[in-house]
C-alpha cells in the first residue's frame, strides 16, 4: 500500500472513531449547501422556523432543540469540520459516543435555556423590545463550547488548568465586550461542559503534553 493509500485508511479509522461527529458534520454539510442555494429571504425563513427563540420554545420546544442542532446561517463548514476533529472527535474518542453526546445535549439545550432567559429577562425588564422573542438562534456553537470544555479533564494537571484558562478566555470577555445572548449561551455552555466532570471517570489515563516536549527536547539535543 502506497503513501496516499496509508493516508486514506489512516483518515477512514478516525472518522470510523468518532462515528458521531462525523455524521453530525456530514448532515451540517448537507443543511448548509441547502442554506447557501436559498435566496437570502427564503433562507431566513427556513431558519426562523428551526430557531430556538422563545416564540418557538413556548410552543415546540423538542423539535426546534433537535432541528437548530443541524443548521447554521450558511458558509464556513470548512472551519466547523476544523473545530469538530479538533474537539468532538477527540472527545468522543476519548468518552465514548454516548458520554460524548450526554455531554453535547446538556451544553446545547441548557445554554439554550439559559440564554433565552436572558433575553425574557431583558424583555420583561423593557431591556429589550418584545420582539427579541423571535430572534435568530440555531446553530452548533453551544454543543461545540460544551465539548471543548469538557475536554480539560483529559490531560493532567497543570496543563488542565492552562487548558481551562484558554477556554475561559475564549467564552468570557465577550460577555462584557460584546453582550448579547449567544454571550451568555457560550459561557453557559462551557460551564456546563466543566460540571460533566463525572461523566470523565475511568476514560483512561490522561493525556500528558509535557511528554512531547520532552522527547522533542531530547531529539534536538
Amino acid at each position: 500500500m502506497g503513501v496516499p493509500g496509508r493516508t486514506a485508511n489512516r483518515l477512514w479509522r478516525w472518522i470510523r472513531s468518532a462515528p458521531g461527529t462525523y455524521l453530525w458534520l456530514t448532515a451540517l454539510a448537507v443543511t448548509t449547501v441547502i442554506i447557501d442555494l436559498l435566496p437570502p429571504d427564503e433562507a431566513r425563513q427556513w431558519l426562523d422556523h428551526r430557531s430556538t427563540n422563545l416564540h418557538h420554545l413556548g410552543q415546540d420546544p423538542l423539535r426546534v432543540l433537535i432541528t437548530s442542532a443541524f443548521w447554521t446561517d450558511g458558509g464556513g463548514w470548512l472551519a466547523y469540520a476544523v473545530l469538530f476533529t479538533l474537539f468532538h472527535a477527540n472527545a468522543e474518542r476519548w468518552l465514548g459516543t454516548l458520554r460524548w453526546l450526554v455531554v453535547v445535549v446538556l451544553a446545547h439545550v441548557g445554554a439554550t435555556y439559559l440564554s433565552q432567559g436572558v433575553v425574557l429577562w431583558a424583555i420583561r425588564s423593557e431591556d429589550a423590545p418584545e420582539r427579541a422573542m423571535y430572534i435568530l438562534d440555531v446553530g452548533v456553537s453551544y454543543g461545540l463550547a460544551g465539548v471543548a470544555a469538557v475536554l480539560a479533564y483529559r490531560f493532567v494537571t497543570p496543563w488542565r488548568w492552562v487548558y481551562v484558562v484558554a477556554v475561559l478566555a475564549v467564552v468570557v470577555p465577550p460577555i462584557f465586550i460584546d453582550r448579547t445572548f449567544t454571550d451568555i449561551g457560550h459561557a453557559s455552555a462551557a460551564a456546563i461542559g466543566f460540571a460533566c466532570y463525572p461523566l470523565t471517570r475511568g476514560r483512561g489515563r490522561r493525556w500528558d503534553p509535557g511528554v512531547l516536549l520532552r522527547r522533542r527536547s531530547t531529539v534536538e539535543r
